[in-house]
């Protein structure tokens, strides 16, 4: 039987960082994040966005940047998008998950951002949260291109707090410290992992 494990945790506490441990490791990893890029360039949310905000639809693809500034036009709008996209999400980790179980293999995870929020925890058997002390996540988040104060505190606001993600976890790694540690600590829990099958 495969140990579903979902990863998630706030902006910027190293999810991604997390998530090349394991696939250096060889387990199978889905990103959400990833999975909407797929959806957007072509993919199955294309036709009902475009029905929605046909402007945001150009040669068969989901302008990001349009449809994020349809956003504040309706508070409603974000709900819609969500609407249409997290069903899309979902299936394909479920998918994901099926296909790591047909070939028995022992783990597979799930980077999702919105795990607890979105209710995908349903899905999954532990969850590994990334955690990091707040000046530092905010401090990471802030040195990305385009983001801002104001972007940045729009995006907490939709995420449960960490303390709140590390008391649901099965799972915490602290990634503050050097990325040596933090693999070695994610090395150490494969290993765990996947000799309890």
């Amino acid at each position: 039987m495969t140990l579903r494990l979902g990863l998630t945790g706030s902006i910027a506490t190293g999810k991604s960082t997390v998530l090349e441990v394991f696939a250096r490791r060889g387990v199978p990893v889905f990103s959400a994040d990833a999975a909407v890029h797929a959806l957007y360039d072509g993919g199955e949310a294309v036709a009902p966005l475009g029905e929605l905000f046909p402007e945001v639809v150009h040669s068969g693809k989901v302008d990001r940047a349009a449809l994020s500034a349809r956003l504040p036009a309706d508070p409603k709008n974000l709900g819609r998008i969500e609407a249409i996209v997290h069903p899309l999400v979902r299936r394909r980790m479920r998918q994901f998950f099926a296909d790591a179980a047909a070939k028995n293999l022992p783990l597979a995870v799930a980077d999702v951002p919105l795990l607890f929020e979105t209710g995908y925890d349903g899905d999954i058997d532990a969850v590994l949260v990334t955690a990091v002390d707040e000046n530092t996540m905010r401090q990471r988040a802030l040195a990305r291109p385009g983001m801002t104060v104001e972007k940045l505190d729009a995006i907490l606001a939709r995420q449960m707090p960490q303390a709140e993600k590390k008391r649901r976890a099965g799972y915490v790694v602290d990634t503050g410290r050097p990325i040596r540690d933090t693999a070695a600590e994610v090395e150490a829990l494969i290993d765990k992992l996947s000799a309890g099958r």
